[in-house]
């Protein structure tokens, strides 16, 4: 695929959220190479940023960047945008610190994109392509990048009261940005307001540019323009920190109460893999494969054989296998699991897309092991038919029974699962996922 930039410079006013500033952003063509850079025209020297993780200065509801006495606040969704959209090279010229806030969206800045007319440069576009997982976890947040052929992302977005709890996986291409992704506002917590004006920011904060949560109810101008904007709003944000890895990504990302500080430390890590690789380092080997003579596996043999690693690991033994289509795995569900200090920390039961992930970590074990799977990873691509029958809290063992049920080729896979605790079916769903070569995801 070849870079892009723009055919035409375009411009746009507002206030900043964070400092109250008005602002003017101008989008100009770049060369091929060139890369994404904030240029501060209202500074001695027309100083200039390129937007790198090394830059970070603060985290605090927004991502700020800083080289020397110039600072760019609230990059996230320009840079979001910019990513979305599929452009590489262009200059974001500003005479303020902030871009303007606008309706708390990226959808402004697509727009002016559009119009601008992204057009191809006669270089090809690299992408870092991860090869091993990587994973972050915060208090009661947690991400991880998992290795992929495009960008996708799997979110969990939630608060404290568990309360408007959202999940959503996507694709990230330009059309599915551009629909699905881009026109989700950015939102916040009523009762945080009043500590985030103690801290100097939201000076130009309004009903305007944001969604206000007040217990159960929705606080906003205009309704919501998804039943699930909160969520997608993550994920926007989630585009738009990872542009500080400085290339455009291959990875599943998967999220849980992801925020700005998260989304920094696995873009960090990110960028330390991707300078070792640059160095020439060897990588680790690839995982082996299930033996067909195995007929069972502890948890030494999972890790060996999946690229998943804590706290993503959702079988803790596979049983037994039941020919060459069938498994039977446990998952012993503890209070130490990361995720129940916020899914619910007076009412702890195991998200409903962990239960999801442990069928489909169960079914691609199985593929593993066929005939001719060796040196294979299986990635999860799709859910029908899902259901969640009984809450799994801590002290549960859940039992995973995945079978597949049709092979396409070398690559496709459909598979009937479920997960049971106690002789009772907890949750249960029809999957699908791909088969990739090594190099391919």
């Amino acid at each position: 695929m070849k870079q892009r930039t723009l055919a035409r410079e375009i411009s746009i006013q507002g206030k900043a959220l964070h400092t109250g500033e008005a602002v003017t952003l101008t989008l100009k063509p770049a060369p091929a190479d060139h890369g994404i850079v904030f240029r501060r025209i209202d500074l001695n020297g027309a100083p200039e940023l390129k937007p790198l993780v090394d830059q970070v200065t603060d985290l605090v509801r927004s991502t700020t960047i800083q080289n020397g006495h110039a600072k760019i606040h609230t990059v996230e969704h320009v840079l979001s945008a910019l990513s979305g959209c599929g452009v590489d090279n262009v200059v974001i010229e500003m005479n303020a610190s902030e871009p303007p806030i606008m309706d708390g969206s990226a959808k402004p800045y697509v727009n002016m994109i559009l119009e601008a007319e992204p057009i191809e440069q006669d270089k090809e576009r690299e992408y870092f392509t991860l090869d091993a997982p990587i994973s972050v976890t915060r208090g009661d947040s947690s991400i991880i990048a998992l290795p992929c052929d495009e960008l996708k992302i799997s979110c969990t977005s939630a608060d404290n009261r568990g309360i408007h709890t959202q999940h959503l996986s996507l694709s990230i291409d330009p059309d599915t940005y551009i629909t699905q992704i881009a026109a989700a506002r950015t939102f916040t917590i009523y009762e945080d307001i009043e500590e985030l004006l103690k801290r100097g920011k939201i000076k130009g904060g309004s009903l305007d540019c944001a969604v206000v949560i007040k217990g159960d109810k929705i606080i906003s101008k205009e309704p919501l323009r998804f039943k699930d904007e909160f969520v997608r709003h993550k994920i926007l944000d989630i585009v738009g920190d990872i542009v500080l890895l400085g290339m455009p990504l291959k990875a599943h990302i998967v999220a849980t109460r992801p925020g700005h500080a998260i989304n920094a430390e696995l873009t960090k890590a990110l960028f330390e893999k991707l300078q070792e690789l640059k160095k020439g380092r060897k990588k680790k080997p690839r995982p082996a494969t299930v033996m067909a003579t195995e007929t069972s596996l502890d948890i030494r043999r999972i890790l060996d054989t999946i690229p998943h690693r804590y706290p993503f690991v959702m079988i803790d033994r596979v049983v037994e296998f039941i020919g060459d289509d069938e498994l039977v795995a446990i998952k012993n569900v503890t209070i130490n699991e990361p995720y129940f200090s916020g899914h619910f920390p007076s009412n702890p039961v195991m998200p409903g897309v962990l239960q999801l992930e442990a069928m489909a970590q169960a079914a691609g074990i199985i593929m593993l092991r066929r005939t001719g799977q060796a040196g294979r990873t299986a990635f999860f691509m799709s859910a029908d038919k899902v259901k969640f029958r009984k809450p799994v809290r801590p002290g549960d063992q859940i039992i995973i029974n995945a079978k597949i049920t049709k092979v396409r080729g070398d690559k496709l896979a459909g598979a009937q699962c479920n997960c049971s605790v106690a002789g009772q079916v907890v949750s249960s769903a029809e999957l699908m996922f791909a088969m990739a070569d090594e190099g391919e995801g």
